[in-house]
């Protein structure tokens, strides 16, 4: 395993993890109800994706 020889001081330690953020989901209007979708996913709301029914919802 690696040993540091040195100490990394915060400065140095902060500046390697400036780029660790999250970034928001891209989100796309579903073709059928237009609602707010991630793409590659089905509708949470009518349950379609690319213009077919995949799963079954029912209104209550």
């Amino acid at each position: 395993m690696a040993h540091p020889k040195h100490r990394v001081s915060k400065q140095r330690r902060d500046k390697r993890r400036t780029h660790y953020k999250l970034t928001t989901p891209t989100l796309a209007a579903c073709s059928n109800c237009g609602a707010a979708v991630m793409y590659h996913r089905v509708c949470p709301e009518c349950g379609y994706y690319r213009g077919r029914q995949i799963i079954e919802k029912t209104v209550v």
